[in-house]
């Protein structure tokens, strides 16, 4: 039995944070009947909070007609990217098409275990916090750099170097590489940094 008074939330998953506007204008419009709340999360995703549990699915059904996707166990993370060229300045390359080609590659991809994240940086500035994440890449002048390994919270990891001008198809190849390898070694979830020493792990540090 449904609670009436109870107030969940809802994450709707926004592809390299871009936030269509037939969504968008839902979103408000269902805010404004249903009285919740809109909050851009830092993983860069729409989170529809305090929403009456009892209007959740009715929610969904207008949301998801228009395409929407919504966060669920399993799902492959959505790379946490900055907005990279053409919109910035330093950026190097367009980091929504890379997000786009990581998540085309493993679209297929049936199940992933839960607290695992990628994130892209268009420039060696970094504003996605690349170094605070399971798999990272950066674009440079020569090419990409991939880290793994990183991780914030209250116990921060900086993540390791493994692989310098990287072409865009080898960091496909090392994306691809380093989640089999987590897969492999992980039954439930966990986070790369704690696999980084085992003596399988595919890659060395540069």
């Amino acid at each position: 039995m449904i609670d009436k008074s109870k107030k969940v939330s809802i994450t709707v998953l926004l592809p390299a944070g871009r936030l269509p506007l037939d969504i968008m204008k839902a979103a408000h419009d269902l805010a404004e009947k249903y009285a919740f709340g809109l909050y851009l999360s830092l993983s860069q995703n729409l989170r529809l909070i305090n929403v009456p549990e009892s209007e959740v699915e009715e929610i969904k059904k207008i949301l998801g007609s228009l395409g929407a996707d919504f966060k669920g166990p399993g799902k492959f993370p959505l790379p946490r990217i900055c907005v990279g060229k053409p919109h910035c300045s330093l950026g190097m390359v367009d980091t929504e098409k890379l997000s786009q080609k990581i998540l085309a590659r493993f679209s297929g991809k049936e199940k992933t275990k839960a607290k695992f994240k990628i994130a892209i940086s268009g420039c060696p500035v970094c504003c996605s916090w690349i170094k605070n994440t399971d798999i990272s890449i950066a674009a440079d002048s020569d090419g990409y750099t991939v880290y793994a390994g990183g991780k914030g919270g209250p116990k921060p990891r900086t993540a390791k170097k493994i692989k310098i001008d990287a072409t865009e198809d080898e960091v496909l190849d090392i994306v691809e590489e380093l989640i089999n390898f987590h897969d492999k070694k992980t039954k439930t979830k966990q986070r790369m940094y704690k696999l980084m020493d085992d003596p399988e792990f595919p890659f060395s540090a540069v």
